[in-house]
């Protein structure tokens, strides 16, 4: 049986790669080696940064539980203590690289919950804004106490190892509190088996700092990263294996370009879509604006909710476009989207010629869709077609639990 890693990752495939070095320290049980018993190995990597030149986060330990329901304060919690936490830049995890945070025996089972646990010391968690030097402060709430709650689904066998990778979304779990100057820090990961697999390719340099490629794996979580500023190379690593990928490339002020029908297999290793000979370049496009504020029946602001703008294509596959966090003060978001028709391309081998054709979707036609914990359903239509470029359309979200 394939032994599976378990590491920490932030989205837009930042992966840490030096060694943490840990005591491992576990509740309720001994950990002596038996076939009732195996092994989590924890590592980290990062996504797309959103406006930041360094995303700052120190961990000081790891929870783990069987239970996606427990409470902090529960039994049969499992953890990894970091026993000299360090000062880790998400934003220097991309394309794949990653941040090994420890090890842990674990008794066989399922595991649904996964807690981070971060120092609370002065600018242990902080961001530094694009072209800028100053460290500002992250508020982490409740971070340093009961954790920050993460949904994972992972077994672990006897006598295995569970290697996992903790994906990070820097871009999404960073909420700015309107114009107070604060940040809020609410992270956005998913917990995903370490697989020999990825996809890469390469965008025009020139427009590289400015785009995020994104993809949805099949368990329909969102997976993404920023292309190297310099060689444009991109890479979305550790994906589960399946034969009919949509690689999106997206940005402020670029038309949206689609990749349909890419397979990912552990036999293929890694999927070129391209080579840095022929990079992908989608053209400028006028933008416009979506507004609106997220709320539940009663009216009341859901402030820990997030927003999503998705385009589908003429054959029916869905693209990511933009997303983000709601200001944690009043639920209001903001979302700049192109207008022009997005242009797609099929998969053409490894590496093989790329050739974009002008979709015929309605060009500034989205779906908007908010999403808060506690939250299943959203009352409101998320079809909306924006107006012209520079102009401004409300869209408020209604969420049902």
């Amino acid at each position: 049986m394939r032994k599976m890693p378990f590491t920490l990752s932030t989205r837009g495939l930042l992966l840490l790669t030096s060694a943490v070095s840990a005591s491992l320290l576990v509740a309720c049980g001994g950990s002596s080696s038996s076939a009732s018993t195996g092994t989590l190995k924890l590592a980290m990597t990062d996504s797309p940064g959103c406006g930041y030149d360094h995303v700052y986060v120190t961990v000081t330990k790891i929870r783990v539980h069987q239970s996606a329901s427990a409470a902090s304060t529960d039994s049969g919690w499992r953890e990894i203590t970091v026993a000299s936490p360090q000062k880790i830049d998400l934003l220097s995890l991309t394309n794949g690289a990653l941040q090994e945070l420890g090890q842990l025996p674990l008794p066989a089972g399922r595991y649904e919950q996964v807690r981070l646990v971060l120092s609370g010391d002065a600018l242990a968690n902080s961001l530094v804004l694009s072209g800028t030097s100053n460290e500002i402060e992250l508020r982490t709430p409740s971070a340093q106490q009961s954790g920050y709650k993460l949904q994972a689904h992972f077994d672990v066998t006897g006598n295995q190892v569970a290697d996992m990778v903790l994906d990070f979304d820097a871009c999404k779990s960073i909420v700015r509190a309107g114009n107070s100057g604060n940040y809020n820090l609410k992270p956005v990961v998913a917990v995903t088996k370490r697989l020999t697999t990825q996809i890469e390719g390469y965008v025009d340099p020139a427009i590289a700092s400015g785009v995020v490629v994104s993809t949805r794996d099949p368990d329909m979580q969102l997976r993404a990263t920023v292309p190297d500023s310099t060689t444009g190379r991109f890479v979305i690593a550790y994906l589960p294996e399946n034969t009919n990928y949509t690689v999106v490339i997206s940005g402020t002020g670029r038309t949206t370009a689609a990749i349909t029908g890419v397979p990912v297999s552990v036999a293929m290793g890694s999927t070129q879509v391209n080579t840095a000979t022929s990079p992908i370049a989608p053209p400028a496009s006028p933008t416009a604006q979506v507004t609106g504020w997220v709320s539940d029946a009663n009216a009341t602001p859901l402030t820990g909710a997030s927003v999503n703008a998705q385009q589908a294509l003429s054959t029916l596959q869905t693209m990511d476009v933009a997303w983000g966090n709601v200001d944690p003060d009043n639920a209001a978001y903001r979302l700049t989207l192109p207008l022009a028709a997005p242009i797609k391309a099929s998969y053409a081998g490894q590496g093989g010629a790329l050739s974009f054709i002008t979709d015929s979707v309605t060009p500034g036609l989205y779906k908007v869709y908010g999403s808060a914990e506690g939250y299943t359903t959203q009352t409101t239509d998320p079809s909306i077609t924006l107006g012209t470029a520079g102009s401004t359309s409300t869209k408020d979200l209604v969420l049902a639990p």
